[in-house]
Protein backbone atom coordinates (compact mmCIF):
# COMPACT_ATOMS: atom_id res chain seq x y z
CA UNK A 1 0.00 0.00 0.00
CA UNK A 2 1.38 3.74 -0.71
CA UNK A 3 0.14 7.01 0.57
CA UNK A 4 0.29 9.87 -1.25
CA UNK A 5 0.02 13.34 0.70
CA UNK A 6 -3.28 15.04 -0.53
CA UNK A 7 -4.84 18.49 -0.37
CA UNK A 8 -7.83 18.24 2.17
CA UNK A 9 -11.21 20.12 1.93
CA UNK A 10 -10.81 23.58 3.71
CA UNK A 11 -14.38 22.87 5.09
CA UNK A 12 -13.42 20.96 8.60
CA UNK A 13 -16.58 18.41 7.79
CA UNK A 14 -15.23 17.48 4.68
CA UNK A 15 -11.87 17.44 5.87
CA UNK A 16 -12.78 14.77 8.44
CA UNK A 17 -15.10 12.47 5.82
CA UNK A 18 -12.13 12.15 4.05
CA UNK A 19 -9.61 11.64 6.82
CA UNK A 20 -12.24 8.54 8.56
CA UNK A 21 -12.26 6.86 5.06
CA UNK A 22 -8.42 6.97 5.13
CA UNK A 23 -8.32 5.60 8.42
CA UNK A 24 -10.92 3.05 7.76
CA UNK A 25 -8.69 1.69 4.81
CA UNK A 26 -5.10 2.45 7.06
CA UNK A 27 -6.87 -0.19 9.20
CA UNK A 28 -8.84 -1.87 7.43
CA UNK A 29 -7.49 -6.00 8.14
CA UNK A 30 -5.13 -4.53 10.33
CA UNK A 31 -5.51 -5.86 14.51
CA UNK A 32 -2.28 -4.72 15.45
CA UNK A 33 -2.53 -1.27 17.96
CA UNK A 34 0.44 -0.14 17.38
CA UNK A 35 0.60 -0.09 14.07
CA UNK A 36 -2.57 1.11 13.47
CA UNK A 37 -2.07 3.85 16.08
CA UNK A 38 1.15 4.77 14.09
CA UNK A 39 -0.62 5.35 10.97
CA UNK A 40 -3.30 7.02 12.46
CA UNK A 41 -1.07 9.69 14.19
CA UNK A 42 0.29 10.52 10.95
CA UNK A 43 -2.51 10.54 9.32
CA UNK A 44 -4.21 12.73 11.20
CA UNK A 45 -0.87 15.12 11.59
CA UNK A 46 -0.79 15.32 7.89
CA UNK A 47 -4.68 15.76 7.80
CA UNK A 48 -5.54 18.10 10.34
CA UNK A 49 -4.98 21.76 10.35
CA UNK A 50 -3.08 24.21 12.72
CA UNK A 51 -2.06 21.74 15.35
CA UNK A 52 1.69 21.23 17.08
CA UNK A 53 1.34 17.40 18.56
CA UNK A 54 -0.74 14.18 17.46
CA UNK A 55 -0.79 10.88 19.23
CA UNK A 56 -1.40 8.46 21.61
CA UNK A 57 -1.04 7.39 25.03
CA UNK A 58 -1.78 3.63 26.21
CA UNK A 59 -2.29 2.97 30.01
CA UNK A 60 0.99 0.98 31.69
CA UNK A 61 -0.40 0.44 35.58
CA UNK A 62 -1.75 3.47 37.41
CA UNK A 63 -0.32 6.10 34.49
CA UNK A 64 -0.11 6.63 30.68
CA UNK A 65 2.46 5.93 28.61
CA UNK A 66 3.72 7.42 25.84
CA UNK A 67 2.64 5.36 22.18
CA UNK A 68 3.02 6.26 18.91
CA UNK A 69 2.86 10.22 17.86
CA UNK A 70 4.20 12.97 15.83
CA UNK A 71 5.35 16.04 17.01
CA UNK A 72 8.35 17.32 19.10
CA UNK A 73 9.54 14.94 22.22
CA UNK A 74 7.01 14.66 24.85
CA UNK A 75 6.02 13.23 28.31
CA UNK A 76 7.02 9.56 28.72
CA UNK A 77 4.63 8.79 31.95
CA UNK A 78 1.23 10.81 32.69
CA UNK A 79 -0.34 10.04 35.98
CA UNK A 80 -3.90 9.29 35.94
CA UNK A 81 -5.67 12.26 36.94
CA UNK A 82 -3.19 14.86 35.94
CA UNK A 83 -2.86 16.66 33.21
CA UNK A 84 -5.35 16.85 30.01
CA UNK A 85 -4.65 13.47 29.56
CA UNK A 86 -5.06 11.96 32.96
CA UNK A 87 -7.30 13.21 33.49
CA UNK A 88 -9.46 12.09 29.96
CA UNK A 89 -8.54 9.06 31.54
CA UNK A 90 -9.02 9.06 35.04
CA UNK A 91 -12.90 10.25 34.03
CA UNK A 92 -13.28 8.56 31.28
CA UNK A 93 -14.93 11.66 29.42
CA UNK A 94 -13.67 13.88 26.67
CA UNK A 95 -11.74 16.85 27.34
CA UNK A 96 -12.19 19.74 24.79
CA UNK A 97 -9.57 22.16 26.41
CA UNK A 98 -10.09 25.81 24.75
CA UNK A 99 -7.14 27.49 26.63
CA UNK A 100 -4.49 24.94 28.41
CA UNK A 101 -3.58 27.64 30.35
CA UNK A 102 -6.93 27.87 32.10
CA UNK A 103 -6.62 24.32 32.94
CA UNK A 104 -5.89 23.18 36.34
CA UNK A 105 -2.62 20.82 36.61
CA UNK A 106 -2.18 21.33 32.82
CA UNK A 107 1.09 19.52 32.39
CA UNK A 108 3.46 21.77 29.34
CA UNK A 109 4.79 18.87 27.37
CA UNK A 110 5.25 21.75 24.38
CA UNK A 111 5.30 25.34 25.48
CA UNK A 112 3.73 25.75 22.17
CA UNK A 113 0.52 24.49 22.58
CA UNK A 114 -2.07 26.74 23.67
CA UNK A 115 -5.85 24.45 22.87
CA UNK A 116 -5.91 20.56 23.56
CA UNK A 117 -8.57 17.61 22.77
CA UNK A 118 -7.71 14.14 24.56
CA UNK A 119 -10.22 11.32 23.86
CA UNK A 120 -10.11 8.13 25.75
CA UNK A 121 -10.00 4.60 24.24
CA UNK A 122 -11.55 1.76 25.74
CA UNK A 123 -11.09 -2.49 25.17
CA UNK A 124 -12.97 -4.88 27.51
CA UNK A 125 -14.78 -2.59 29.11
CA UNK A 126 -12.11 0.24 30.12
CA UNK A 127 -9.95 2.85 29.59
CA UNK A 128 -6.90 1.92 28.23
CA UNK A 129 -5.56 5.03 26.04
CA UNK A 130 -6.09 8.04 24.96
CA UNK A 131 -5.87 10.20 21.66
CA UNK A 132 -4.29 13.66 22.66
CA UNK A 133 -4.17 16.19 20.00
CA UNK A 134 -2.95 20.00 20.59
CA UNK A 135 -2.59 23.22 18.92
CA UNK A 136 -0.84 26.63 19.23
CA UNK A 137 -4.23 28.23 18.54
CA UNK A 138 -6.32 29.38 21.52
CA UNK A 139 -10.11 27.68 20.41
CA UNK A 140 -8.57 25.60 18.19
CA UNK A 141 -10.86 22.19 18.73
CA UNK A 142 -15.00 22.82 18.95
CA UNK A 143 -17.76 20.36 19.00
CA UNK A 144 -17.21 18.86 14.99
CA UNK A 145 -13.56 18.10 16.15
CA UNK A 146 -14.96 16.23 18.90
CA UNK A 147 -17.74 14.28 17.45
CA UNK A 148 -15.34 13.15 14.01
CA UNK A 149 -12.32 12.31 16.60
CA UNK A 150 -14.55 10.59 18.26
CA UNK A 151 -15.35 8.17 15.27
CA UNK A 152 -11.84 7.73 14.68
CA UNK A 153 -11.86 6.33 18.56
CA UNK A 154 -14.57 3.92 17.40
CA UNK A 155 -12.60 2.79 14.28
CA UNK A 156 -9.79 1.89 16.88
CA UNK A 157 -11.59 0.12 19.14
CA UNK A 158 -13.21 -1.89 16.65
CA UNK A 159 -10.25 -2.79 14.61
CA UNK A 160 -7.35 -3.07 17.49
CA UNK A 161 -6.52 -5.72 19.36
CA UNK A 162 -4.47 -4.43 21.85
CA UNK A 163 -3.52 -7.83 23.51
CA UNK A 164 -1.16 -8.13 20.59
CA UNK A 165 1.07 -5.34 22.20
CA UNK A 166 3.08 -7.80 24.37
CA UNK A 167 2.72 -6.00 27.48
CA UNK A 168 -0.39 -5.18 30.22
CA UNK A 169 -2.43 -2.08 29.43
CA UNK A 170 -3.62 -3.01 32.93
Amino acid sequence: MSFTAIDYPADRQARYTLLLEQADALTDGVSHPIANLANLAALLWQGLEDINWCGFYLMDGSALMLGPFCGLPACIRIPLGRGVCGTAAARDSVQLVPDVHAFPGHIACDSASNSEIVLPIHAEGRVIGVLDIDSPTIGRFCETDRESLLKVVDLIEARCDFSQTGYSLR
